[in-house]
């Protein structure tokens, strides 16, 4: 009796957490489409965040994307040429890169990258007094701290995973090209890639890179806000969330795809 009264406290408690998450983002969406909400500090704020998410870690986003399209090239041009089925290279490239790779690796890596930054830097200003220090000047610490993140964290999630997946596909283009597993001729391969491409695939793209960094973003700013008066709750505040995220991005990628192939 004990267990099953602990695994229905625990399952209670990741109840209360989802809702917590899912009310944080619901209020962020609402105040982010009434234009009163985004003075300019807070569009400092949010500029300053799309930099820090989306931007610098552009490099870093071509690099991985180079080395899986390679990989995943390798590998299918491998099994596809033992089944005789080389003109499958391009679809099996759109499922497993545009599907499943691309949302979920751009997410971890905005998690892993940011996503520590964003609780840490929050809960060093909840002990640090600065959200008192807004309140007394008139700022809604809502509308100016976590607003601007978790907009910021979904719109540099998505587009990273667009940057992605077309660097892996041109990669793996020219590696298959390279080792005679792919014709030179890259119309005919913009054309094949296309014709994989469905409005499920587009539907599945947009919503696993999107709601796993609504998640993960409300996550990481609730960790950060929830923090007490000391300082050594702020790591196991960090690492609750990093955690709590990317089991996020599992779980949204997990219930999407059944949702949208099923």
């Amino acid at each position: 009796m004990r267990v099953i009264g602990g695994l229905g406290q625990m399952v209670w408690s990741q109840w209360d957490d989802a809702r917590h998450a899912a009310a944080v983002i619901g209020t962020a969406l609402y105040l982010s489409l009434r234009p009163r909400h985004w003075a300019r500090t807070v569009r400092n704020m949010f500029a300053r965040e799309v930099l820090a998410i989306g931007v610098e870690p552009l490099a870093i986003v071509c690099g991985l994307a180079v080395l899986v399209g390679v990989m995943v090239v390798a590998e299918l041009a491998f099994w596809t040429g033992e089944a005789g089925q080389s003109q499958l290279l391009g679809p099996l490239l759109v499922a497993i890169v545009a599907r499943e790779l691309g949302p979920a690796l751009m997410n971890i890596v905005v998690i892993v990258r940011n996503g520590s930054v964003m609780a840490t830097e929050l809960g060093i200003m909840k002990i640090g007094g600065r959200i008192h220090v807004l309140e007394a000047q008139g700022i809604d610490p809502f509308t100016y701290l976590v607003m601007p993140r978790v907009l910021a964290a979904t719109v540099s999630t998505f587009c990273l995973t667009v940057v992605f997946i077309l660097v892996a596909f041109a990669s793996g283009f020219l590696f298959g090209a390279m080792i005679g597993k792919e014709s030179p001729d890259g119309l005919l391969f913009l054309s094949t890639v296309s014709n994989a491409v469905h409005p499920t695939d587009v539907l599945n793209v947009v919503a696993k890179s999107v709601l796993p960094a609504l998640f993960a973003s409300a996550t990481c700013c609730i960790a950060g806000l929830g923090v007490g008066g000391s300082v050594i709750e702020v790591p196991p505040a960090t690492q609750w969330a990093l955690v709590r995220s990317i089991a996020g991005v599992f779980v949204i990628s997990a219930a999407v795809s059944l949702l949208t192939y099923l």
